[in-house]
């Protein structure tokens, strides 16, 4: 089964400037990635390719890094990818009057896994990417007027995960 995501937003700024929130993921200048709602996306060394990190428990490499205009990541096969074969990435795509950031995911999976994307991670990794592209917009345009809202699915996975990982469990 094939997993195909597109997440996108238009901005009115300059390639350059969109592409260097692609640029400091994971690294001290972080502006793109929601880390402080979400588990941090963690790269080891940096971004550069062949680095392993991931976020939570998806796990992938570095496959390519263009600076300022594309970074992608190639699934590993273990954690919650387990069984995906495929990649994420953001890239920019200049337009006429501004710039587009992309996050793209593209995947062929079991039908078992297919599922529980459907079901599980897909409403999560939505909330996550929209919260990402708001933390983007307010980066390069200023505040966002309506920033995106998790569902009632989403804060209810959100609580479930947050259990099961909770060290006080009884």
């Amino acid at each position: 089964m094939r997993v195909y995501n597109v997440h996108e937003r238009r901005f009115h700024a300059s390639p350059e400037a969109v592409g260097r929130l692609i640029d400091g993921l994971s690294g001290p200048d972080e502006r793109l990635w929601p880390r402080d709602q979400w588990p941090p996306m963690e790269l080891d060394p940096a971004l550069e390719p062949g680095a392993r990190g991931g976020h939570g428990p998806v796990r992938y490499r570095v496959a390519e890094y263009f600076p300022g205009r594309r970074a992608a990541f190639e699934f590993e096969d273990n954690g919650l990818t387990e069984g995906w074969d495929g990649l994420h990435f953001f890239e920019t795509a200049p337009r006429k009057d501004g710039t587009v950031l992309r996050h793209v995911i593209d995947v062929e999976c079991s039908f078992r896994d297919w599922l529980t994307w459907w079901f599980t991670i897909r409403p999560m990794h939505n909330a996550l990417v929209e919260d990402a592209l708001d933390l983007a917009q307010a980066a390069v345009e200023g505040p966002v007027r309506k920033p995106a809202r998790w569902g009632l699915w989403v804060r209810c996975l959100r609580w479930a995960v947050a259990r099961q990982t909770s060290p006080a469990q009884a």
